[in-house]
């Protein structure tokens, strides 16, 4: 499955490291564009941190995620995600995966060949395809999270403050 990851789930690094994680097992292709790249770091540089070598990192493990999107004649109800799609019929995604549901409608996006995905939903989707793959995945995640920070983190707890419920209840 070819996933356009938006900023929006580029950024937040749990988030990220799930979706990531769940590509290097094989069961996502992880698009973006320069743009969508630039969106994460200047996100992270509101929040007072730097996010230059974890764009770089993800770029050298998936060198051929990077997109350049064509002009692309649609509406969206934000005219300035229409880069996003643009980049999803770039590069031929199956499926755009976005926190923003609501400036992506299903109609635009399916006359383009594209599914809105949010990532709660997609992972649970893909738990249920390779359990196995998503657990671990998860797992290190979780690891890492532990190791950074001394909260005490459930699989769950982690899941859920990172805005995928579902995926941490499924887990456990």
């Amino acid at each position: 499955m070819r996933a356009l990851l938006d900023a929006n789930v580029l950024y937040p690094t749990v988030m990220r490291e799930v979706l990531l994680g769940a590509a290097g097992e094989g069961l996502l292709t992880p698009l973006w564009s320069a743009r969508l790249l630039e969106e994460w770091r200047r996100a992270a540089l509101r929040r007072g941190e730097d996010a230059t070598g974890e764009i770089a990192a993800a770029r050298a493990i998936h060198p051929g995620a990077m997109v350049e999107p064509a002009p692309l004649d649609v509406v969206l109800p934000d005219p300035d995600d229409v880069h996003v799609l643009s980049a999803a019929v770039a590069g031929r995604a199956d499926v755009l995966v976005t926190m923003n549901l609501r400036d992506f409608p299903t109609r635009v996006l399916s006359a383009q060949g594209v599914v809105r995905r949010d990532p709660d939903g997609l992972m649970v989707e893909l738990l249920h395809e390779a359990p196995d793959a998503v657990r671990g995945v998860c797992a290190a995640v979780l690891a890492r999270a532990r190791a950074m920070d001394d909260a005490g983190w459930t699989m769950r707890g982690l899941m859920k403050k990172a805005r995928l419920p579902r995926l941490g209840k499924a887990l456990g």
